[in-house]
């Protein structure tokens, strides 16, 4: 009923999680599927992960694990940080696999699932090794695994860590937080615990880093064919974009030269021209800023450049005397495909123009823009 939605190509993302399997096999891909799997859709992209090679998935909230268990998806499901302890008995009931990084949320968990009857439930020890977001001090983990075997009703099976400067290959805090990662686990180790999954890599040193890939990776940005940072470009060549951002033109006027456009009329035009309104805007997760950094949509082949503030649901696009009508489709991410071309808009183009990253742009795009999956 809008001309405005966004078009998830499935096949491109299982046809990432093989690329991605095949490069860092013999260990094990999970995929991360939380904020809605990045903007794409949770549900039909965590089936298409898995029937690609995933072997599990990763979210951030127990809800988003909820949706996933109530359409039917039974692969293992990592919570990547610690929920407040009176989560513990939704954890238990929609069988997901917590992370843990204090004693009292490891007492919640063993008590939920003594309510529930089980035994041995599984649990994944983070340690903080130099992020300082969330996780155990390396010198804390084997209390924290102490306690976990201390509850016949919990089980170690993971224990993990996470890079702050992955995207930079070269960073030297990258072989920092890897030395103290390996320290943490050889003294659980040296302690009697031997957690079977062991993980430290994201997309970016999945990438980048073979030696260091464990039994598993996590991987998100890049199973949506966005590169995880600039000097990524050669290893991400095999991936494919999967979402594209489309609309229709809306409305086509003529504006003499010197008139100007949008909010503040901050765009003024040196000659006559057509303007098309397309229907889209920073609510829809187009960010208002976009015209300032010469961004452009693709509308029959031509790349035009959206000029004026962009509003709340709307924003031009100067087309010169060129043919545009109403009813005309937009491009704004993605290929385009009319008229044989393949133009292309990439996510990175926005990040770079706007001063972001891939992953802001793909979860800006909000609830307004129906998802399709042709």
């Amino acid at each position: 009923m809008r001309w405005a939605w966004a078009e998830v190509d499935l096949d491109a993302i299982g046809h990432n999680v093989g690329v991605i399997r095949n490069r860092v096999a013999p260990s094990a891909v999970w995929v991360v599927v939380k904020a809605d799997a990045y903007g794409h859709g949770a549900v039909p992209v965590a089936r298409a992960a898995l029937s690609g090679g995933a072997e599990g998935l990763c979210i951030a909230l127990v809800s988003e694990g909820a949706e996933l268990r109530a359409a039917g998806i039974e692969a293992p499901i990592l919570i990547l940080s610690q929920q407040p302890p009176d989560a513990a008995d939704l954890i238990v009931r929609h069988r997901l696999t917590p992370t843990v990084y204090s004693l009292a949320m490891v007492d919640a968990l063993a008590s939920a699932v003594h309510r529930a009857s089980a035994s041995h439930y599984p649990v994944h020890l983070k340690i903080d090794t130099g992020m300082h977001r969330v996780g155990v001090q390396p010198d804390e983990a084997v209390i924290i695994a102490d306690a976990v075997a201390a509850h016949p009703q919990l089980e170690l099976q993971g224990v993990f860590t996470h890079l702050a400067m992955a995207d930079e290959p070269d960073a030297p805090a990258n072989g920092r937080q890897l030395e103290l990662f390996d320290r943490a686990v050889d003294a659980l180790r040296d302690a009697g615990h031997r957690p079977s999954m062991v993980h430290a890599l994201n997309s970016a040193g999945a990438l980048t880093r073979p030696d260091t890939r464990h039994q598993l990776v996590r991987v998100g940005i890049a199973m949506y064919g966005v590169m995880p940072g600039p000097q990524l470009a050669s290893e991400c060549a095999d991936l494919r974009p999967a979402l594209a951002l489309r609309a229709r033109v809306s409305h086509v006027n003529r504006v003499a030269a010197g008139e100007g456009v949008s909010y503040g009329l901050r765009h003024v035009f040196a000659c006559d021209t057509s303007v098309a309104t397309v229907p889209i805007g920073y609510a829809d997760g187009a960010p208002r800023r976009l015209f300032a950094g010469g961004a452009a949509v693709l509308i029959g082949g031509v790349r035009r450049p959206i000029v004026g503030v962009v509003t709340m649901d709307q924003l031009m696009v100067d087309c010169g005397d060129d043919a545009v009508a109403v009813g005309d489709e937009v491009t704004l991410l993605g290929r385009e495909r009319s008229l044989g071309v393949h133009n292309e808009i990439r996510v990175e183009e926005w990040a770079d123009r706007l001063g972001t990253i891939g992953y802001e742009i793909l979860c800006g795009i909000s609830k307004r823009i129906d998802r399709t999956y042709p």
